[in-house]
């Protein structure tokens, strides 16, 4: 299934004003990159981030977060959150910013 194109949308909104922010297709949905690094994404269900392995945890005993699995084998550092968790602007920025704090110390790919 496509990727949800509302949330996308507000994705790309929040990232407007990010020079070093680039879109790719990835995990069946799009993904938000920094320097080549995934920061977030969206399937047709989900929103997808990648919060690694030191906040993984404590991110999963939030409302509304889940272990990104849709291999099998969950991806660890790397989680989804469903649409309730993040039906206002604030909650979506809010991990968006969990994510980009953790990718924005990884070196360029």
């Amino acid at each position: 299934m496509p990727a949800d194109d509302g949330l996308v949308e507000r994705i790309r909104a929040y990232f407007n004003d990010y020079p070093n922010i680039n879109e790719k297709k990835m995990f069946g949905g799009v993904c938000f990159m920094l320097n080549g690094n995934m920061i977030c994404g969206v399937d047709s269900y989900h929103l997808m981030l990648r919060v690694g392995k030191d906040q993984y945890e404590e991110c999963l005993e939030r409302p509304n977060a889940t272990k990104m699995d849709f291999t099998g084998k969950p991806l660890k550092g790397f989680i989804y959150v469903d649409q309730d968790g993040i039906a206002e602007d604030e909650e979506l920025e809010e991990w968006i910013r969990t994510a980009e704090a953790f990718v924005g110390e990884l070196p360029p790919k």
